[in-house]
């Protein structure tokens, strides 16, 4: 008989933690999937206990595997907890009774292991392998699809090179900063963001090395007063450069969720995205499929123009969950380059970013 999400559930109930209670009874459990035999699953923990639940993960992992029906477990565990409300800051004064500007890009500055971001309960990475998949289109639909779930969102546009999330979501106002360190972020359609690219004029190059890009992704984490926020989507670069390793470094990231078209060619730097997160020790939530199917509006044909089934197919092999497939869709398109977000609508398309958003809530990830 094959395993079941009540299964895997029961056996963790049994097993105790070393304060008390069990992984189970204190929502310690996230993104558990169950897909035949491989179950796969988060442990999130507080970051100052996280040295003592290693063995807990090890004995949890041993009881998964030796469940009826099960033929593999994948246990991970990331540490998160909200981080206490720093004080008000008291506005500093330049020349002539101004707020000194404010200025992103530089070295970053020494930092002991990942810190957790003020008030921001979770952070989810959403990353590519190459450019062109969609990745900040599904980022920023995902952003406005989980605030009109109830979630408080925020969304930090990480593509320093590359900047799309203040046309997509239709901002264009310069951010604040009262003492010329804090950041006063924006807000669009019930998420507050923040990118570099509200910082620059629209055709104004960022021409960085890696240790600026650094800087700046560090500044965007700590500078900026996100407050309150169920979860942070960053909208990472296409790659596996200093950005991605930066971020995974420097902040405690709940899990990455991969988008990829279903080509070959995307689905190859999309395994090597998966390879570098599998390195830094950061979860994968799942896969999710852009672009996945066009449907002709005039005669309904649906056509497969990049393929189709690669990304599930993935998925399955790798016994990771498969999040769901949006369509190659011009209503989409037309939506992000007005600055609304097709998910802030009703129809087909703002559905298919509503049920990836409602299976991130049911996983406890978002």
């Amino acid at each position: 008989m094959p395993v079941t999400r009540d299964d895997v559930l029961d056996a963790l109930k049994t097993i105790a933690l070393p304060d008390g209670g069990d992984l189970v009874s204190r929502d310690m459990i996230r993104a558990l999937n169950v897909d035949g035999g491989k179950v796969r699953f988060v442990i999130e923990v507080d970051p100052e206990a996280a040295g003592k639940f290693e063995p807990v993960r090890a004995a949890v992992q041993q009881v998964v595997e030796s469940l009826d029906g099960v033929e593999s477990a994948a246990v991970a565990m990331t540490a998160h907890a909200p981080a206490a409300k720093q004080p008000p800051k008291q506005p500093a004064q330049g020349q002539g009774g101004e707020p000194p500007s404010l200025k992103i890009g530089r070295h970053p500055t020494p930092q002991q292991g990942p810190q957790q971001v003020p008030g921001v309960a979770r952070i989810l990475a959403v990353a590519s392998g190459k450019g062109g998949v969609g990745k900040s289109t599904l980022a920023s639909n995902l952003a406005v699809a989980l605030a009109r779930q109830g979630r408080r969102v925020g969304l930090l546009d990480a593509d320093i090179h590359g900047p799309s999330q203040p046309r997509m979501m239709g901002v264009s106002k310069r951010p604040a900063s009262p003492d010329g360190k804090t950041i006063i972020p924006l807000r669009a359609h019930g998420v507050t963001m923040m990118s570099i690219g509200l910082m620059l004029k629209a055709d104004e190059a960022v021409v960085w090395r890696g240790p600026m890009l650094m800087g700046a992704l560090q500044q965007m984490l700590t500078q900026v007063e996100w407050g309150d926020l169920d979860v942070l989507i960053v909208d990472l670069p296409p790659g596996t450069g200093d950005v991605q390793l930066s971020l995974c470094q420097k902040a405690p990231v709940t899990g990455a969720v991969i988008v990829s078209t279903p080509q070959d060619v995307a689905l190859l730097d999309a395994r090597k995205a998966m390879d570098m997160f599998d390195k830094l020790g950061t979860p994968i939530l799942g896969l999710v499929e852009n672009m996945s199917a066009y449907v002709c509006p005039h005669c309904g044909n649906e056509a497969h123009l990049f393929g189709g089934g690669g990304v599930r197919a993935e998925a399955e092999a790798r016994g990771m969950p498969f999040l769901g497939e949006v369509p190659l869709s011009l209503e989409i398109r037309v939506a992000g380059d007005s600055g609304t977000p097709i998910a802030a609508g009703d129809g087909p398309m703002a559905e298919a970013y509503a049920g990836l958003a409602s299976r991130l809530v049911a996983d406890g990830v978002a």
